[in-house]
């Protein structure tokens, strides 16, 4: 990667000015979620504007009717594919790798509700922004779905308002449901890639390689969709239970291992002035779903192996007694 590689990245607008007659194509991945994906199709890619020249609904296998709801769809920009196995978000580099549309959207299929030519919102603002390389629309505070749930009640401090050439921003951790890239932008820094197994952490991937090649990324602040995560609303498909088994697997060995180090006579002390590396106490939170919220306990008191969200980091809590004990989240978001 050359320096001016990440100094100059490559969009439509950085080399043409705004482009009013941009092309959008819409990518959603369905898996045994029909109750969800007709309430996306309804509520949501029933809403889009002229631009989304493309509307691709990839479905991973289903098995729950999603196949026959889908086929009965009579739209002319609707493509729907349907896939033999589940192979997750693999489908991403699929998907658009069928579409020859200036920017991408990708859109989960829990996300049940948005504005009107929400896809034009995130258009006319990553045009505006030539640096960037993704946008993602806000959510709206519902604290039974898990993304909204973390970014209004635990990392609500990791982010900070901005504005740059009319659009209002949110700087820090961002994703969400719905999120635009320009197609200059992915085949800049590789496309979407794909691995073996059907979840990962796709999103975070493609993002942290978006920012080494020196594209920006934020959330739109003036643009909310109503995202319908985690367990109250759907099952958790296996393949995610299974990710999140083999993190805490993986969370409680590398513990093991600093907890090893720290007894080495003066290391603790040395790794407090040099911050080598996170002491595993300050490592070891995770949020587990609940039926009606999550709640933030230690790994250590995880004993089946099934917890199935990020590490919480307590003193990104602002020093909240969570340790030792579980903090229960209710529905109206409270700890």
């Amino acid at each position: 990667m050359t320096p001016e590689s990440r100094q100059q990245p490559q969009s439509i607008a950085d080399e043409h000015g705004p482009a009013m007659d941009a092309s959008v194509a819409i990518v959603v991945l369905t898996h045994n979620r029909v109750h969800l994906l007709r309430q996306c199709i309804e509520n949501v890619l029933s809403r889009v504007s002229p631009h989304a020249h493309d509307v691709i609904v990839w479905d991973n296998g289903s098995t729950d009717g999603t196949r026959e709801y889908l086929d009965s769809l009579r739209e002319s920009r609707l493509r729907v594919i349907h896939h033999p196995t589940n192979i997750g978000q693999n489908a991403y580099a699929e998907a658009f790798a069928l579409t020859s549309a200036d920017y991408f959207v990708k859109l989960d299929d829990d996300v049940i509700d948005a504005p009107a030519e929400w896809d034009k919102a995130l258009l006319d603002s990553i045009q505006r922004l030539p640096s960037f390389g993704l946008l993602a629309a806000s959510l709206v505070d519902d604290p039974k779905d898990a993304s909204s749930y973390f970014m209004y009640h635990v990392r609500w401090h990791l982010y900070t308002e901005d504005e740059v050439n009319g659009v209002r921003l949110l700087r820090g951790p961002t994703g969400g449901g719905a999120t635009i890239t320009p197609r200059a932008a992915n085949e800049h820094v590789g496309g979407y890639h794909q691995r073996r197994q059907p979840f990962w952490l796709e999103a975070a991937d493609y993002i942290a390689r978006l920012q080494e090649h020196g594209y920006e990324v934020a959330t739109i602040s003036d643009l909310k969709v109503h995202h319908a995560g985690g367990p109250y609303y759907s099952q958790e498909a296996t393949a995610k239970q299974d990710y999140w088994d083999g993190y805490v697997r993986k969370v409680r060995r590398k513990n093991a291992i600093k907890r090893a180090l720290l007894l080495v006579p003066f290391l603790a002390s040395l790794n407090r002035r040099e911050g080598w590396f996170e002491p595993p106490e300050e490592a070891e939170y995770v949020a587990l779903p609940r039926e009606n919220g999550y709640e933030v306990v230690p790994i250590s008191e995880v004993k089946n192996h099934h917890a199935r969200g990020p590490r919480i980091d307590p003193r990104k809590l602002l020093r909240r007694r969570i340790a030792g004990t579980t903090t229960p989240v209710g529905s109206d978001g409270s700890e």
